[in-house]
């Protein structure tokens, strides 16, 4: 190199890849170890709340069966029992999961659920409006002490013996021809024929 020319010297890079990649790994650990230990509380609270929830709701199916029985106390509504108490069970659950979602910290996810599950089930109670209304009025007449099997009604112009009472629809003995109507129709515009 001539006197006059200026040396440049370049230094040595001082970064070492080491001691970087492992502040990388320590870093993603702590991360890692502190994400997990702030998680453990709400998962401690939402095991404890599911062990509370399932003795709440075996608690509470079992007095939706006593109900059931003492309302339905027909052996051929047994079917029928175990429907009403399946869908008491389905939603109970439903909401137990939509709660632990909540005290886990996901209140997100359980409001969009809820709020899909309510769509859906606004849907499903439009759909089945009769039949639920041909249920409830089977529970009634078969508490009715005044409509009873052998007894002579009239519905609409139907007169005739009621041969069976089931939940959604009775059958009516009309000079032996079997006359099957549903009950929602029969609670509404029937008559006892006293003999």
């Amino acid at each position: 190199m001539s006197a006059g020319s200026a040396s440049l010297r370049v230094a040595p890079l001082q970064s070492d890849t080491g001691d970087l990649v492992e502040r990388a790994i320590v870093g993603a650990v702590d991360s890692f170890a502190d994400s997990v230990l702030g998680a453990v509380p709400k998962i401690l609270s939402g095991v404890l709340f599911l062990v509370l929830a399932a003795v709440l709701v075996k608690a509470v199916m079992w007095v939706v069966r006593r109900l059931l029985r003492r309302v339905v106390d027909d052996d051929d509504a047994d079917v029928y029992r175990q429907f009403v108490a399946t869908v008491v069970a389905v939603f109970l659950w439903f909401g137990v999961g939509l709660a632990f979602l909540s005290v886990v910290g996901l209140n997100e996810i359980a409001a969009a659920l809820g709020t899909a599950s309510g769509f859906l089930a606004l849907g499903v109670s439009y759909a089945l409006s009769e039949m639920i209304a041909d249920v409830v009025a089977g529970i009634y007449l078969l508490r009715d002490p005044d409509f009873n099997p052998d007894d002579t009604v009239t519905v609409g112009d139907t007169t005739g013996t009621v041969e069976r009472i089931e939940l959604r629809k009775t059958r009516i003995d009309v000079e032996g021809d079997t006359v099957v109507r549903a009950n929602g129709e029969i609670e509404q515009r029937w008559t006892h024929i006293d003999e």
